[in-house]
């Protein structure tokens, strides 16, 4: 499974940086950057509760 972030729609908030930092991250310039897009069984729970948590919906995980 992989994460997908449609930056369309993303702010850029920092909810799902907040949940799990190791996978996205906010960069100097306040915009989003997936650092581990590959989801693994230790990160699953947390990628999917960011995707949850998302306030614009722009996270998805995909097969």
């Amino acid at each position: 499974m992989r994460i997908d972030v449609d930056y369309g729609l993303c702010e850029s908030n920092g909810v799902c940086a907040g949940i799990i930092p190791e996978v996205f991250q906010l960069g100097d310039d306040d915009q989003l950057t997936v650092v581990r897009a590959e989801v693994t069984q230790r990160t699953e729970g947390p990628v999917r509760e960011a995707v949850r948590q998302c306030p614009r919906q722009a996270i998805t995980v995909v097969d």
